[in-house]
């Protein structure tokens, strides 16, 4: 009855309630109280604490957005970049004793296609890095115009992951503040990713999300039409250029095209 009026109060409370309202005579010990509460799914399992994957307070050099009012009209015009996390729960019959691993992911903001993406067990800036190296190799030898967008995390500020930028002709363009909206798309494909792609599963290693997420990727870019590209897959959309339809509606688009045409 006491779950009625308060559905999250915690067993430790629960049984001292339970001892004031029945006394000592009949109260269950604690711990075979916290048995039956779990033999019938009645413990309030914790919040998932979720890690922060941006550190913006590095000192590193920082760059402005170029990519406010900016809409691609053609593939390695605008990537996007960012990092989210995964869980891992190493003893299934615990779902309380959790770590983190962390994936990098790289994206096409014409083609949607996820063009680069990494697996790693620490937010080091060497796992961005493995996913810009994979990307880079869908970058053509008379690359021009090119913008790279990421938050101010660490990892995109960090001399090595801006140098590699540097060297192969490639703008950067960072978010100036944490507003989600500055970096949106990284926002989309990490729901997708998390919450379709991966809905359900349970990872006990990160071998296990490797798999996982190259099979994710794979499926995204080759087989998951997308509402962005006019139904169209990442890979299709990658033979085009020039405007492509959407299934909803873009305030953003809707504002330039009144304003500029």
């Amino acid at each position: 009855m006491l779950r009625l009026f308060n559905e999250g109060v915690g067993g430790k409370k629960l049984w001292l309630m339970y001892h004031r309202r029945f006394g000592d005579q009949y109260v269950l010990g604690r711990d075979c109280f916290y048995g039956i509460l779990d033999i019938h799914g009645l413990k309030v399992r914790r919040r998932m604490r979720k890690p922060r994957t941006t550190d913006s307070t590095h000192g590193l050099p920082t760059f402005p957005n170029l990519v406010k009012d900016y809409i691609p009209d053609a593939k390695n015009r605008l990537w996007v970049s960012d990092i989210t996390y995964i869980p891992i729960h190493p003893n299934p019959n615990n779902m309380e004793e959790y770590s983190f691993c962390y994936l990098s992911l790289l994206q096409d903001a014409y083609t949607k296609e996820i063009i680069g993406y990494s697996v790693g067990d620490t937010l080091e800036a060497k796992y961005p890095l493995e996913a810009l190296r994979m990307g880079l190799k869908h970058l053509p030898d008379n690359n021009e115009g090119l913008i790279h967008h990421s938050d101010r995390g660490c990892q995109y500020a960090s001399y090595a992951y801006v140098g590699i930028l540097g060297r192969n002709g490639i703008a950067v363009s960072m978010t100036e503040s944490g507003d989600p909206k500055e970096n949106a798309m990284t926002e989309r494909i990490n729901s997708t990713i998390k919450n379709e792609l991966l809905k359900g599963m349970v990872f006990a290693s990160i071998a296990e999300v490797r798999k996982a997420v190259r099979r994710a990727v794979d499926f995204y870019n080759n087989h998951r039409p997308h509402m962005s590209i006019n139904m169209m897959t990442p890979k299709q959309a990658a033979e085009c250029e020039g405007e492509i339809k959407k299934m909803w509606n873009s305030k953003r688009e809707k504002l330039k095209n009144h304003y500029f045409f």
